[in-house]
């Protein structure tokens, strides 16, 4: 963020290799140990509409899952709104916010991959990393490299209508929360069970609530349901 503040160029990437104060959505703070996973921060300066810039955090979900994919041969499944994970477990956060600049408002991608094992010393017992589900430890240096790669031809494609359409279509296709997942939906002042049914233009997470109404939710944290068994 004084970086963009600064007037830093959109593209400019840091990266850590330990965290002592990071954080997520709601303020939630963790530590990472050194050289454990990625841990990024890229800036952008959207110059396509505000009502689109929610798009930036699927966008970047889905480089990630390009990236996991070309370097670790790692299929992941991505959680709305931010989150990729294995077998339900957590392996990367992201985060994008916004910051005002001399040169307009700037969005700042915060991103987090747990590679290695020893990642998960210090985040929750439901996480995992990359060679917790891959048996193999993973090259970091190559997983950045492949994700930026993928963040600049994603990024790109946002810049257009159509673009943007495909962006939610490809979302759509590399989420089991998509379409037809049982969910709970938690907000600041309710919580409510329902069924995913896609998502809308700006990247909202439609819900079907048991009294067939659709609820479109722009925020708040959504929790995969278990299939209930019948007697």
């Amino acid at each position: 963020m004084r970086q963009a503040k600064a007037g830093a160029p959109e593209g400019l990437c840091i990266v850590a290799r330990e965290q002592t104060r990071g954080r997520g959505r709601l303020d939630r703070s963790w530590e990472s140990p050194r050289d454990a996973g990625l841990y990024a921060s890229i800036i952008l300066r959207p110059e396509f509409e505000m009502n689109a810039w929610p798009l930036i955090t699927l966008m970047a979900s889905l480089a990630v899952y390009d990236a996991l994919m070309r370097a670790c041969d790692l299929r992941a499944d991505i959680k709305w709104p931010n989150d990729l994970c294995v077998n339900d477990r957590k392996l990367c956060g992201i985060l994008a916010e916004t910051v005002e600049t001399d040169r307009g408002l700037a969005v700042i991608a915060g991103i987090g991959i747990n590679l290695l094992a020893d990642a998960l010393a210090t985040v929750s017992a439901e996480a995992s990393s990359v060679e917790s589900a891959t048996g193999t430890r993973p090259d970091g240096e190559r997983v950045l490299t492949e994700l930026m790669s993928s963040i600049s031809e994603r990024y790109d494609l946002l810049k257009t209508a159509a673009g943007r359409e495909h962006t939610i279509r490809e979302w759509c296709l590399h989420s089991s929360y998509a379409n037809g997942r049982r969910v709970k939906v938690a907000l600041n002042s309710e919580s409510f069970e329902g069924t995913t049914r896609g998502l809308e233009a700006d990247g909202a997470l439609r819900v079907e609530t048991a009294d067939g109404n659709v609820r479109m939710i722009r925020a708040g944290d959504v929790t995969g349901l278990r299939p209930t068994m019948n007697a």
